[in-house]
């Protein structure tokens, strides 16, 4: 387990994190799949970009796939909060992705080419439902390196003797009996085995869960400049939050040991310093 020695989440650290995995990407027989792991508003997309920037320019031919843009459409939520839970409206949580898709397109992508086209999926924050078809990118070519990032990406299933406990208003008040936590716990599951198709996993380490409300309110504000049509205010905002806090808590816990790249942020998103 590295520190990368850098100090912004752009270029320079791109270049460091490139570097380290250079040889295993090089002497990887096919299609190298490095997980990218963070919590919300850690920078995952700015580095995922940088990477695939640098990676295409050595000429290995990359992609990006977000744990985001898989979310299940809007009506498939409105009948999960219906059949299931009302929580489940809130797209993110394990149970929310269409894990059929995300693995078909990884399974598709060595053979892609001009005759067998694959396109990657998009989500649409903004109006909180799945891009038309149509519009997302295609490639017509097999790419060298595949990153796949998101806020839960290598999250282990957690204890359920843990979940009896709430660990927030959200799931006091909302989820008394710990019917909506443990079903996705249980769904967590059925996430194990794309872990386990990733080469490697980098993860992006914040200084506390406390700081995620304001990274995220940060992209949020961006959403509302954009003209966006789903967009919260600062208390939905803390609400909406804490669906997430009881995985990203088990993510910050479990994940350093799990890295084989660790990235320590502070408060403002550089790269906190190795030991000398």
């Amino acid at each position: 387990m590295e520190t990368p020695d850098a100090s912004t989440h752009g270029h320079d650290l791109a270049v460091t994190l490139l570097s380290q995995l250079e040889h295993a990407i090089s002497d990887s027989p096919g299609m190298f799949v490095l997980g990218l792991s963070g919590l919300q508003g850690s920078g995952k997309s700015t580095l995922s970009s940088a990477l695939a920037g640098l990676a295409n320019a050595r000429g290995w031919h990359a992609a990006v796939l977000s744990l985001d843009d898989v979310y299940l459409t809007r009506a498939q939520r409105q009948r999960l909060a219906a059949d299931v839970h009302p929580l489940l409206m809130t797209r993110g949580v394990p149970g929310t992705h269409d894990l059929g898709l995300l693995n078909q397109v990884m399974s598709e992508l060595p053979h892609a080419s001009p005759a067998h086209p694959v396109a990657l999926p998009r989500f649409d924050k903004g109006m909180d439902d799945r891009a038309p078809a149509d519009t997302w990118p295609v490639l017509t070519r097999p790419p060298r390196l595949l990153i796949l990032e998101g806020w839960c990406v290598g999250v282990p299933v957690e204890d359920e003797v843990a979940l009896a406990t709430p660990v927030n208003a959200l799931e006091r008040d909302e989820d008394p009996d710990g019917r909506w936590r443990e079903w996705v716990n249980q769904n967590l599951v059925h996430y194990q085995p794309l872990w386990r198709r990733l080469d490697a996993l980098i993860v992006l380490l914040a200084p506390s869960w406390d700081i995620v409300l304001a990274w995220r309110s940060e992209a949020e504000q961006k959403l509302r400049q954009s003209g966006a049509a789903h967009t919260m205010d600062a208390q939905a905002m803390r609400r909406f939050v804490q669906h997430y806090e009881r995985i990203s808590r088990l993510a910050m816990l479990t994940l350093p040991s799990r890295a084989d790249i660790l990235v320590p942020l502070d408060e403002s998103r550089h790269v906190m310093p190795g030991p000398p």
